[in-house]
């Protein structure tokens, strides 16, 4: 059984959220919110946020026991870039790109043995 929670749109660019999204992958949840909790990134209380709801989504919808549980899953995929423009010298623009994130985490229960 897996419980999963998705944060659409988020306005953090992808590879800024892939650093703090690998530091959890893999872990006890427990030790995954400890590592959010100390982590001095922009993005880490956004997953922290989102870790939370996958939690009481597990618990709630599956009645998972939340010790058990796992990120088994975690991954960040490209939200639509907002696109602004800069002024530059001599009448030119440039174009600035604001980057989102579409941040998913799935949880499982520990495999036994």
């Amino acid at each position: 059984m897996q419980a999963k929670a998705v944060a659409k749109s988020v306005r953090i660019a992808p590879r800024k959220v892939r650093l703090v999204i690998d530091l959890i992958r893999g872990k006890n949840v427990g030790e995954a919110i400890a590592t959010l909790k100390h982590t001095q990134r922009g993005a880490s209380p956004v997953v922290e946020k989102l870790l939370n709801s996958a939690i009481a989504n597990a618990e709630h919808n599956y009645e998972m026991n939340p010790e058990e549980l796992v990120v088994s899953e975690a991954f960040v995929n490209e939200g639509v870039t907002l696109k602004r423009f800069r002024p530059r010298a001599q009448g030119r623009a440039t174009q600035i790109n604001k980057r989102t994130s579409h941040i998913t985490v799935v949880l499982s229960e520990k495999k036994e043995g």
